[in-house]
């Protein structure tokens, strides 16, 4: 029974501090930060990655990896009671109930063991003591209450078999199960294209309005802290350095830090393509059909049309954008034009046929065309030090170079992309995602490419972060005149480096041409459709017809 006064807030931090112990001394993570909710209201949290935030927001509910953690000083006041003086049972009584919490990742936060019904029943079940049958009628009402289409046929679904804005509505709907009087969303829409993301956000507002509830927004997107949130904490470096409502920390920061934030967004415009400049990849009528197969001799009876009968061009110097929500196919589109995928039509790299091409025919070519990844920790062996990664290409092409002359050379590229040469003989897990990132264009850069697919290099990182990428590929293109492919669902970071655009849905191309047409005049109502939901025009997500 909550014991809240008209002026008394939801959640208080004061003077929150957390410590990680080391092998040498221990690490002070976050050190004394004061935080306030009142009901009804959404705070947001901001700052780049490892400022503190989900640290923080993981201390409300004890959820921290004890002993290793632990708060030197501090307390924890939810509705009066101070959390961190809570025992076990009073804790689990608050978490799932009043507290609730919606993670990054929504994939490994689902157990991809169990179905969507089980999962989202068991918050109601261990909470509410509800049976089964009862269980089932609430969990198909919050699947519909959070948008999920077909929610009847998704109850067996297991996380695998759902998109990743469909796995977020099923985490929201675990998170609303009960009502909750505080919800803590730790990064809800990182990993969503822009009107999956605008959904998600407009659902979290109607559904904050309808039940009350207070909610801590964490995350390193302003515009999405624009859209939603009533005061803002800035955090760096385990401290907060500036608060205060929303639209003064916009229109007046004060920190030299929050005015970094702000104006740390991808800028700039792509190089100017030479006039006459070659063509480095091509395809025509290039599809991609993946055979559905059923019965007892797997007869296939349909074919999923990732990609259907697409014409690209990527020139000298050029970068081409492809934009389009998840399963649009714009990543097979990407595999199938390196030949790492199989496909029909006619694909040309630098005039050559290459369609027919086997394994060890395409090999010499490898060195010309490359691909940075979109997770830049995935991507990267946890084994190999940096300088093995960075040579890796090199020793898989039968490189003549002794072991001195190749580390001379990935040197070079490890400086090239703003790394230290000498950090050779780390590790990746020593490195930022930002690091990390840079370490994976080096790779691809060593062997000297023409060609460079680039598949949403830039969706895991920081704002900032994400500018010093772009600006490090426009300057890498510039000084080796590569030609890029470039697959994305951030439209703002593809206006900042693509000269002509590519839009996809269902596997299609819907609208093509030169970048500034596209994001200035769309034509297709799906195309409109993204731009409302990247740029915040008068368009929303949901008005958007099929082309």
């Amino acid at each position: 029974m909550s014991t809240l006064t008209q002026d008394t807030p939801l959640l208080e931090l004061r003077n929150l501090q957390v410590s990680f112990r080391g092998p040498d001394a221990d690490v002070l993570a976050v050190k004394g930060i004061n935080i306030s909710i009142s009901k009804g209201e959404t705070v947001a949290l901001v700052g780049e990655s490892g400022s503190g935030k989900s640290v923080s927001a993981l201390s409300i509910l004890q959820l921290l990896p004890y002993p290793q953690a632990y708060h030197p000083a501090g307390e924890v006041l939810f509705d009066g009671q101070d959390l961190m003086k809570a025992k076990p049972k009073e804790l689990q009584r608050i978490r799932g109930n009043r507290i609730s919490m919606v993670f990054q990742e929504p994939m490994t936060s689902l157990n991809p063991l169990h179905s969507i019904e089980k999962q989202v029943g068991e918050v109601l079940i261990k909470h509410n003591g509800l049976r089964p049958e009862a269980a089932r009628v609430r969990v198909l009402e919050l699947l519909k209450k959070v948008g999920l289409q077909n929610a009847a046929n998704r109850l067996d679904a297991y996380p695998h078999q759902l998109s990743g804005g469909q796995r977020q509505r099923v985490m929201i709907a675990m998170a609303l199960a009960n009502e909750p009087d505080l919800l803590i969303a730790d990064e809800p829409t990182t990993a969503l294209d822009v009107t999956v993301q605008a959904q998600i956000l407009e659902l979290l507002k109607d559904l904050q309005a309808e039940m009350g509830m207070a909610l801590l927004l964490i995350t390193h997107d302003l515009g999405i802290v624009r859209k939603m949130a009533d005061r803002i904490y800035v955090m760096t470096d385990g401290e907060v350095v500036e608060e205060g409502p929303t639209q003064q920390i916009f229109s007046d920061p004060k920190h030299a830090y929050t005015q970094h934030l702000l104006a740390a967004e991808p800028k700039g415009t792509p190089p100017v393509v030479k006039e006459g400049a070659a063509t480095v990849m091509r395809a025509d009528q290039l599809r991609v059909w993946f055979p559905i197969k059923k019965g007892l001799m797997r007869r296939t009876v349909d074919h999923v049309k990732a990609v259907d009968g697409i014409d690209i061009r990527v020139r000298e110097g050029q970068t081409v954008g492809v934009v389009g929500e998840s399963g649009s196919g714009k990543t097979t589109l990407g595999l199938a034009l390196l030949r790492l995928i199989s496909s029909e039509g006619e694909i040309q790299f630098e005039n050559r046929q290459i369609q027919d091409l086997n394994s060890s025919q395409m090999r010499p070519l490898r060195t010309r065309m490359q691909v940075v990844f979109q997770d830049p920790f995935g991507s990267l062996s946890p084994r190999l030090s940096i300088g093995q990664i960075v040579e890796e290409g090199l020793l898989v092409q039968g490189t003549k170079l002794d072991y001195d002359e190749r580390r001379i050379l990935v040197g070079n590229a490890l400086h090239e992309v703003g790394l230290d040469p000498n950090a050779q003989d780390r590790y990746p897990h020593e490195f930022s995602g930002g690091q990390r990132q840079r370490i994976a264009i080096a790779r691809a850069m060593v062997l000297n490419p023409r060609f460079v697919m680039l598949d949403e290099p830039t969706s895991a990182l920081d704002m900032s972060v994400q500018a010093q990428i772009v600006d490090l590929l426009r300057d890498l293109q510039k000084k080796h005149n590569l030609a890029y492919l470039f697959i994305s669902h951030d439209l703002k970071v593809v206006r900042a480096l693509a000269d002509h655009v590519l839009v996809m849905k269902d596997g299609r191309v819907v609208e093509e041409g030169p970048a500034e047409q596209i994001f200035d005049a769309p034509r297709t109502a799906y195309t409109k459709a993204l731009m409302a939901a990247a740029f915040d025009l008068e368009t929303r997500p949901e008005d958007a017809v099929s082309t």
